[in-house]
């Protein structure tokens, strides 16, 4: 299989060198060194693993998947066995099925991309656990080309809302993400949090963790969710625990006396 990375349309695939595993209900799926990086879109890459290196069963459903560019997908069910026997006796021990996970692994076995051929996806959700090396990794696996940078400023930052003060600091902690714009992270202290209300909403994200969300009313109506925080971030993000930030493509940001342009993102 080539070592170099190989794309075709806006596939992009390259080796990985980290220790690969992920779990289905305790019971080992796949472990490998070997690790393949697929950019299936834009945004972030999703793991592939070679065969000889899957220790669930899969079985297939007789079901396929187009890609234009990956080609047809054979979908299998993967289905994790533990030993066990009734009486206890470790010699009469018989391998049972303790869960599985439907349509939750695919292979392009014969896709116009050589790399992929011998490669097996399974879908990042329908398993319990992943693991690069001995950490686990949630939502998806870390872009190797982005990189997140949580650094202290003086700056003034000032936050409105339909013509309302909302934030107002000389404290924040700005953090950089590769590719999105720089997010504001300000004290609560300094932020009406009698505006504030605390919702339901949760998100994920593989480099900061779980955020929770406020919605903001300056008095013209709610503006859903436009105010994040993370209480318990992962540690390259340890530097925004306890902050709050703000959607610059939903509000006012004024940064040192100057309107910021709202910029455009998938957000």
């Amino acid at each position: 299989m080539a070592q170099e990375s190989e794309a075709r349309g806006r596939v992009r695939i390259e080796p990985g060198h980290k220790r690969v595993r992920t779990y289905l209900d305790g019971v080992l799926v796949a472990d490998t060194v070997r690790p393949y990086l697929v950019w299936e879109n834009p945004y972030y890459p999703a793991y592939y693993i070679p065969v000889e290196d899957v220790r669930a069963e899969l079985v297939p459903t007789g079901k396929t998947d187009r890609s234009p560019s990956r080609g047809d997908a054979e979908l299998f069910d993967v289905v994790v066995r533990n030993n066990h026997s009734a009486d206890g006796d470790p010699t009469a021990a018989t391998a049972t099925a303790t869960a599985t996970a439907a349509e939750a692994a695919r292979r392009h076995t014969d896709s116009p991309l050589e790399a992929l051929r011998g490669l097996i996806r399974f879908d990042f959700e329908a398993m319990t656990e992943w693991f690069e090396e001995d950490e686990p990794i949630y939502v998806h696996p870390r872009d190797p080309y982005t990189r997140v940078d949580v650094l202290a400023s003086s700056r003034h930052i000032r936050v409105e809302i339909d013509g309302v003060a909302v934030a107002d600091s000389h404290q924040p902690r700005i953090l950089f993400e590769t590719g999105l714009p720089p997010r504001y992270y300000l004290p609560l202290t300094d932020i009406r949090m009698d505006l504030l209300t605390p919702t339901a909403t949760e998100t994920r994200c593989p480099y900061k963790g779980t955020a929770t969300y406020w919605s903001v009313d300056a008095g013209k109506g709610e503006h859903k969710d436009v105010v994040w925080g993370y209480r318990a971030p992962l540690p390259e993000s340890q530097k925004v625990a306890g902050l709050a930030s703000f959607y610059n493509e939903k509000v006012d940001i004024y940064v040192d006396g100057v309107l910021e342009e709202r910029p455009r993102t998938k957000f």
